[in-house]
């Protein structure tokens, strides 16, 4: 049955900013498909949350508190996952985020932070897990944003280090073929606690929904479930490709109201 396809029975994956939110949701859904999971994130206690609802689903969790930005930690979750479940199949890298800043107010330094922590993390995970998904013919899903292809003001360093991650997984693509396949992700508004703001305010969510041709505002499991896709036998033959999944916008749905130059 085509159904069987997006099964990922006794795989193992590791998700990283599983805490809530995104990875959280893609989390669940791995394991709701037959995975075991490491996820990770900076509260311990959101990920005793998470991996109740994992074990819930019937399958084991591994909840590795830290601080990604500190590259070796990353790095680590590869060892972890095949210490834990003797294999290492997907990971995805959903670590990122900057928060929305005017032009001149972008310092040289966050533009780097930026990129650090929307690519380097991805790239340190990704680089200790390659031997292992090499053994499984495994699979990377990157979560990148519809803000690395469209232009918004306030989005600089933010979009810049998006749209590195998205050129980041076509060109690794190419050097793990045929073995292992990355992909990405260009999400679009998601309602997580990156929004609440929004989704507390009737006036701007309002706003965004208003703009977005589907008309509301994403929900996680709308991107997990596309993770599923893209990490399992379903996604089989793509390799290299950013997936949108944003509502169909084609430029942001939310002035930031940042001042003039």
């Amino acid at each position: 049955m085509i159904l069987d396809r997006f099964l990922i029975t006794d795989q193992a994956a590791v998700v990283t900013g599983a805490g809530r939110g995104i990875g959280a949701a893609t989390a669940v859904a791995l394991a709701q498909a037959g995975a075991d999971v490491v996820i990770s994130a900076r509260t311990e206690e959101q990920l005793h949350k998470v991996a109740h609802e994992i074990e819930a689903a019937g399958r084991r969790a591994l909840g590795v508190p830290a601080d990604l930005s500190a590259l070796d930690a990353a790095a680590g979750l590869a060892a972890a996952a095949k210490d834990a479940f003797g294999r290492l199949d997907i990971v995805v890298n959903n670590v990122g985020g900057t928060m929305p800043r005017g032009f001149m107010q972008t310092k040289p330094h966050h533009l780097e932070n930026a990129f650090q922590f929307n690519v380097g993390i991805a790239h340190a995970l990704t680089r200790a897990a390659v031997p292992h998904l090499l053994e499984t013919g495994g699979s990377v899903v990157n979560i990148s944003s519809v803000m690395g292809r469209v232009s918004g003001r306030g989005y600089l360093a933010y979009g810049t280090a998006k749209a590195a991650l998205a050129h980041y997984t076509r060109l690794a693509a190419l050097d793990l073929a045929p073995k292992v396949r990355i992909n990405a992700i260009a999400v679009g508004s998601v309602a997580t606690s990156a929004l609440d703001i929004v989704m507390t305010d009737d006036g701007l969510r309002t706003q965004m929904e208003g703009n977005t041709p589907l008309g509301r505002i994403g929900d996680p499991d709308d991107i997990a479930a596309a993770v599923l896709y893209l990490a399992s036998p379903a996604g089989a033959y793509i390799t290299g490709k950013v997936l949108e999944v944003d509502g169909g916008i084609d430029a942001p749905n939310l002035d930031m109201g940042l001042p003039d130059l």
